[in-house]
């Protein structure tokens, strides 16, 4: 009995034995995969419209990569950046942090315009990041990433000063200059000149294409930010004819067009080398614009106004966001997000924490694996001005500045501005009235109340700076308007 007792224990025991190596043998393979790396590219795409992509309904533009690329990612369709133009922007993404907190508020100077239509002082802008800003490059550094820049910089002299390896292109400049787009490139920065003509949003995407090769066995991180669509317009002439020929309600510069298409050429190239290399399932690849379109370029109805402005042409981008096994492919999110919101994302990802650091965005991971943050106000602060670009078309607040000093909240549906000058506010409901025309602060004044102490709070907890000194030199709008007619001046 002892010895037949003895079968079935050994057998238990052996399974028990089995049993643990497979769940000990299990367990090393979630651990392995939790350690793995994934690769990220992030393009940002210079002054590129909400609507200018043909994912976002648009027939005029032909971008058939990017729209394959949508058709694989989460579609963002109230993606937003934290400032209407490009540095404010770029430092934004850059480091998480807000306006207020980096100082970088425009292209300098903060006084834009003619200087007799300007009531207050503008706040004085800083055009860098500060070395002691922690980048985006700077937390890719800190998990063991290989980091590269291919493209416009525009936060200082150079980005390898602030966490990358390898800069192609890039300094404190925000355009590539005149007939810039083209070899030879206007001694662009760490960019020898290629053959003559050739095209430089290719250049850049040939270099970051090598820069992927250089790196498939160890984690990269590749930021590529074309300097198109940014003015100089200047487009391969094919596709400026094609786009010439071709039915154009909205009146759109078929050189801008053309120049879309050149960046949407380029996407494709990232994408198949990426399957080339094996590298498409490990590789987070994520695609937006800096800010608005302009709005005398590329009309971006139904939304009101273009670059330059914190209305939503000024500050609504597309925005798309691949990972593989993680995002859901083509799933529309109506939830509102900010290019502030990428930082924390990556520090989540990489599992980097910075003790001292605190974030003026929200990690998207939540909303990347289905979920949602939550309801939550977004900040927008401009202390200074933008003179117009073209008072007929820019559909501003007024036809000299595309923007006067002001800040902005929003929460849900509901967006407040405040202009310094006036104490001006105008209050919209997206969801109604996503053109921003029918100001509800008299008839929702318990709303508007309600947003107008959210942003006071703000300002107050961010120390963001108000313009009160007053203009010596100011000539009231009315008087300078009509000056200006009487000169023949004005239009």
């Amino acid at each position: 009995m002892k010895q037949n007792s003895t079968v079935p224990r050994l057998l238990i025991l052996t399974f028990c034995t089995i049993l643990i190596s497979c769940q000990e043998e299990t367990k090393s393979k979630v651990n392995e995969i939790d350690l793995v790396k994934p690769n990220v590219i992030f393009i940002n795409v210079d002054d590129l419209g909400w609507k200018d992509i043909g994912f976002m309904g648009d027939e005029f533009f032909e971008t058939p990569n990017i729209d394959q690329l949508a058709s694989e990612s989460m579609v963002f369709t109230r993606s937003y950046s934290a400032a209407a133009n490009c540095a404010p922007s770029r430092a934004s993404l850059m480091t998480g942090l807000n306006t207020p907190r980096h100082g970088v508020y425009t292209v300098s100077p903060s006084a834009r315009g003619n200087k007799e239509s300007r009531k207050l002082i503008p706040i004085k802008n800083t055009d860098s990041l500060l070395l002691k800003d922690v980048t985006m490059a700077e937390l890719f550094k800190m998990a063991g990433y290989t980091t590269g820049v291919f493209g416009k910089w525009h936060l200082g002299i150079n980005p390898v000063e602030q966490g990358f390896d390898v800069n192609k292109g890039g300094d404190l400049r925000g355009n590539p200059g005149l007939d810039g787009y083209f070899s030879p490139y206007n001694n662009l920065p760490h960019l020898e000149d290629g053959p003559e003509g050739e095209n430089l949003t290719d250049r850049l995407t040939r270099e970051g294409i090598q820069f992927i090769k250089g790196n498939k066995d160890r984690p990269f991180f590749l930021y590529l930010p074309f300097y198109a669509v940014h003015t100089p317009l200047q487009a391969k002439q094919g596709l400026v004819l094609k786009y010439d020929n071709k039915f154009n309600s909205r009146k759109i510069s078929p050189v801008y067009a053309a120049m879309v298409e050149t960046v949407d050429q380029n996407v494709g190239k990232i994408m198949k080398s990426l399957t080339d290399l094996g590298l498409e399932e490990n590789t987070i690849l994520i695609f937006t614009s800096d800010n608005g379109g302009i709005r005398s370029i590329s009309t971006q109805d139904p939304l009101r106004a273009g670059k330059g402005s914190y209305y939503e042409g000024g500050i609504r981008v597309p925005c798309l966001i691949k990972w593989p096994g993680t995002t859901i492919a083509e799933k529309k999110i109506e939830e509102p997000i900010t290019n502030l919101d990428f930082f924390p994302t990556f520090m989540e990802i990489l599992k980097v924490d910075l003790p001292d650091y605190k974030s003026d965005g929200n990690s998207l991971i939540p909303v990347l694996k289905g979920g949602a943050i939550g309801e939550r106000p977004l900040f927008w602060h401009f202390p200074i001005y933008l003179e117009a670009y073209d008072s007929m078309l820019d559909d501003g607040r007024d036809p000299l500045f595309r923007t006067r000093p002001g800040s902005v909240v929003m929460l849900g549906d509901w967006k407040l501005h405040y202009y310094y000058e006036d104490q001006g506010m105008e209050l919209y409901n997206l969801r109604e009235d996503i053109g921003e025309r029918n100001n509800l602060t008299a008839t929702k004044p318990a709303k508007t109340s309600e947003l107008l102490n959210l942003l006071k709070d703000w300002v107050e907890e961010t120390g963001a700076p108000i313009p009160k000194v007053l203009n010596p030199d100011y000539v009231s709008e009315r008087n300078y308007i009509n000056h200006k007619k009487l000169n023949n001046d004005y239009y």
